[in-house]
């Protein structure tokens, strides 16, 4: 059988753009791997990141790796899309000829045609996934209308473009129908939802009629904007059991100064946010991302960003050094005077917190029992996740394979309960009830 090695770089976005591909290319008669390995695949397809330097630098080398796989005669052909396609394809013709075509992150059809095959409407909505069964991103809306001063999005995906209610809920269930169980609804910016097509936000009916979904059983938010945070979308959270108490928003930073430079709205909004949050979802998991080191950021506004940290205990955090990013408000207006050393420093300094926190918030977590699903089984451990935590990036459960019994072992994608009986820093230990 003919074969297509998919190699997906970035975020869970480009993940959803590439199992859409994937789908033209399966129904064309083609194996799909997703393995930056294989060396068996004639035909090799790169969707790339271009966000941050990192992220460009990775798909770069990438690329760069099929090129001399190409050049031994490993592979025929190599194609290349995404963000850092649509940002730098000029450059990237003249620099690496190599690559049969460059593409943008909207000509997913144009991909299929120049590989020789039909694009098929029909499939629209439709994906080969490319994740554990039991779980699937759901993006609603591409693009972001928000214009961050260090954000290279809107520059390259556009303007805010929801998806329809009616097309997410059929996407969704041709989902279920394919097994999978837990929803991550993404979006540059999830609860801008529904603005820009019905004039009015609409995650939280979106949320409730996903829920509806028989096979559906979890439903967690991402990337959720602190701004005009909608009240329905609290409220859903706190009655719908399906929906996980969970959300993932960016607040980036806490110092107004630097919010200002980030153009990010005011840190009223941010403390005013976390305490609705926290007080009408009590047991409700917060997962935020910081920035450090963007300018404006001097030692008081950092110490502003440690303190914000230790106070508010998020459950789940991440940081990044600043990126100039050409093109950005920052870029242009902005001097990028501190030092690469000192951002990500700066970036060490929150994690140790951040590592302090979830060491202590773990160790509340022994000898509760919590629902958990089955992600993997592998040697030594089931590795599983509860409604706290997102596939790849959060904490994990840890059961010990030893301790069951083979005729009661647990499949992936399983929903078990288990006790926690340890904890450490980042992940929890425990047994099947």
């Amino acid at each position: 059988m003919k074969k297509i090695n998919l190699i997906t770089l970035g975020c869970s976005k480009n993940t959803v753009d590439s199992e859409y591909l994937s789908a033209q290319f399966v129904a064309n008669g083609y194996q799909v791997v997703f393995d930056s390995n294989d060396t068996t695949a004639k035909i090799v397809v790169i969707n790339t990141c271009g966000f941050i330097a990192a992220a460009k630098e990775e798909s770069i080398n990438m690329i760069m790796q099929f090129v001399e796989a190409k050049r031994r005669g490993n592979i025929e052909h190599l194609f290349v899309f995404g963000c850092l396609a649509e940002r730098y394809a000029n450059e990237l013709r003249t620099e690496i000829p190599e690559v049969d075509s460059f593409f943008g992150v909207k000509n997913l059809k144009d991909i299929v045609s120049k590989i020789g095959m039909q694009y098929r409407k029909n499939l629209i909505g439709e994906r080969y996934i490319s994740t554990p069964q039991h779980y699937a991103y759901l993006k609603i809306a591409e693009g972001c209308n928000w214009h961050c001063s260090y954000c290279a999005i809107p520059l390259i995906r556009g303007k805010y473009e929801s998806v329809g209610i009616e097309k997410l809920i059929d996407e969704a269930r041709f989902l279920a129908l394919q097994g999978t169980k837990e929803l991550l609804v993404i979006a540059q910016d999830t609860t801008y939802y529904g603005l820009d097509i019905y004039k009015k936000q609409k995650l939280a009916e979106l949320l409730n009629k996903l829920s509806q979904i028989d096979g559906i059983e979890w439903i967690r938010l991402h990337y959720a904007y602190p701004s005009n945070f909608p009240e329905d979308v609290i409220t859903e959270i706190a009655s719908n059991p399906k929906i996980c108490k969970y959300i993932d928003i960016p607040f980036q930073h806490i110092n107004n100064s630097v919010l200002k430079k980030m153009r990010r709205g005011s840190n009223a909004e941010i403390y005013k946010l976390i305490e609705k949050l926290r007080t009408q979802i009590p047991d409700i998991a917060l997962r935020t991302t910081l920035l450090t080191g963007h300018p404006g950021e001097d030692e008081n506004a950092f110490d502003e960003l440690k303190n914000f940290v230790k106070d508010s205990k998020f459950e789940r955090l991440g940081v990044f050094p600043y990126s100039e990013e050409e093109g950005t408000f920052s870029a242009k207006n902005f001097a990028d005077t501190i030092p690469e050393t000192i951002k990500n420093a700066r970036v060490d300094e929150i994690m140790a917190i951040q590592n302090s926190i979830s060491k202590q918030l773990n160790s509340k977590r022994v000898e509760k029992e919590y629902r958990v699903i089955v992600d993997s089984i592998e040697n030594e451990y089931i590795v599983a996740r509860t409604e706290y935590d997102s596939p790849e990036i959060d904490n994990e459960v840890l059961i010990p394979v030893s301790s069951i019994q083979r005729d009661k072992m647990p499949e992936t994608g399983d929903f078990i309960n288990v006790k926690i009986t340890s904890s450490e820093d980042y992940d929890l230990f425990g047994e099947i009830i």
